[in-house]
């Protein structure tokens, strides 16, 4: 059996800024949503014409607290063939979190606290 990745999950607690960021950030757009009608909760993939992946975005309402990441040790990770350009406009954002100069990457930080690795095309 084969499976193809088709998206992965990230639950936010503002929509709108992170539709922004993610924006901003890595290029994506919102692809379609899915919103409950008793308006519990908002459902946005968002991605770009470079892959089929997409990376759904989760509101819900009755969950007003801060997500709880634990120790952030995954990640998804982006690869760009202007690494440098990439760089230079997360630095702008602030939002770089980590950098790795030994292995030519580093990380970005959403506004919930998710980490995007950022890795050149090698």
């Amino acid at each position: 059996m084969k499976f193809q990745m088709i998206h992965e999950n990230y639950n936010v607690s503002d929509l709108d800024r992170s539709l922004k960021f993610y924006r901003e950030a890595l290029g994506l757009e919102e692809k379609r949503r899915n919103a409950a009608a008793d308006g519990s909760f908002i459902i946005v993939y968002v991605g770009n014409d470079e892959s089929d992946f997409e990376l759904e975005l989760t509101w819900l309402r009755d969950h007003p607290q801060k997500y709880d990441l634990g120790e952030c040790e995954f990640h998804l990770a982006f690869r760009t063939a202007d690494f440098e350009a990439a760089h230079k406009k997360h630095q702008e954002m602030g939002c770089i979190c980590f950098e790795n100069p030994a292995m030519g990457i580093y990380f970005i930080e959403d506004p919930d606290g998710y980490w995007l690795e950022i890795v050149p095309v090698r």
